[in-house]
């Protein structure tokens, strides 16, 4: 099982933020299909259950509107990670590298709106819905607000060699150094543990 997934075979969603989680869905050994990206909007809460019900069944409705909206969500997330990892590694990077972000950005122009949660609301961008672009206009926006940061902006990769994902490091040191400590921090403690009980 690829360090990025769960048993169920879903990404693990613990980046922190919208758009390193997308770049982390690059870590399994396949491409992404357009059953996957549906998937993540959905588990990721930028669409409804029942919206990604109604985009699965495009694959056989639209099949050339799937396969021309796959290109651009591809390119994207490859955009992001040659990004992110240049910003990881504290490293400049070439200003063509945003041009898929800002495609996205400029296609699918929305609005902000106030969403209320609970007790408490919270704005949310809403994209205009024309094509099937719109689907990419959260992450295509998570990355933006994350690069609009600055070379600051606490952008890290797991320290398990055999994760590597990224993740949003807002702990209050800036010294975390995994993905989670429930799945590869632990690891590291047990191996520690086991490595001081052989000697």
């Amino acid at each position: 099982m690829p360090p990025s997934t769960t048993s169920v075979g879903k990404p693990r969603l613990v980046a922190g933020r919208l758009a390193l989680d997308f770049a982390n869905t690059a870590s399994s050994a396949h491409s992404l299909t357009w059953e996957e990206f549906v998937a993540f909007l959905a588990d990721t809460q930028v669409i409804t259950q029942d919206r990604a019900g109604r985009l699965r069944s495009l694959i056989i409705s639209e099949p050339l509107a799937v396969d021309s909206v796959m290109a651009k969500i591809l390119r994207l997330r490859e955009s992001q990670l040659a990004i992110f990892s240049a910003v990881a590694r504290k490293k400049n990077f070439p200003t063509d590298w945003t041009r898929p972000i800002n495609e996205i950005l400029r296609i699918t122009e929305g609005h902000d709106e106030l969403v209320q949660q609970g007790d408490t609301w919270r704005l949310q961008f809403i994209a205009r819905e024309d094509g099937l672009e719109w689907l990419l206009a959260a992450i295509a926006r998570s990355a933006a607000e994350l690069l609009v940061a600055g070379p600051d902006a606490p952008i890290r990769r797991c320290a398990n060699p055999k994760c590597r994902l990224f993740f949003y490091d807002d702990s209050r040191t800036r010294r975390r150094r995994w993905c989670s400590m429930a799945v590869c921090g632990n690891r590291h403690k047990v191996a520690t543990f086991l490595g001081r009980q052989r000697q």
